[in-house]
């Protein structure tokens, strides 16, 4: 079993999901059971499923939860952009957090390649 902690990109998604939910402090209340919720439940997503993925006994499960994080991460880059068109958050604000997003995405995808890779040459 591998240490979730030791993943610089478990790190990053952690601290991206800190800052989701500062960031959504700020939200209209009327927000709370809608966007607040989705982007906390989101972010979360990202740090939990490599955890999880972690505690996995094969290398295909952990990547399998890899690439849910993946998702995730993609699903919050939208609320994102949503958050910015509504005007919850300055274009500036929500570019810092496109940044911090897409950094984990291509942590988590060379991260799934490596697997994929070894996987394959154990094949």
């Amino acid at each position: 079993m591998k240490d979730y902690k030791n993943f610089l990109v478990w790190q990053k998604s952690h601290r991206l999901t800190l800052d989701v939910y500062q960031l959504v402090r700020d939200f209209p209340k009327e927000e709370m059971f809608g966007l607040i919720s989705q982007m906390k439940r989101a972010s979360s997503s990202i740090p939990m499923n490599i955890a999880e993925g972690c505690g996995r006994n094969s290398e295909k499960d952990f990547a399998r939860f890899l690439v849910i994080s993946f998702g995730s991460a993609n699903e919050l880059e939208y609320q994102i952009i949503l958050s910015i068109d509504l005007k919850f958050i300055s274009f500036e604000q929500g570019q810092k957090f496109l940044f911090q997003i897409e950094e984990v995405k291509k942590m988590l995808t060379g991260l799934i390649s490596k697997i994929n890779k070894t996987k394959n040459a154990e094949s």
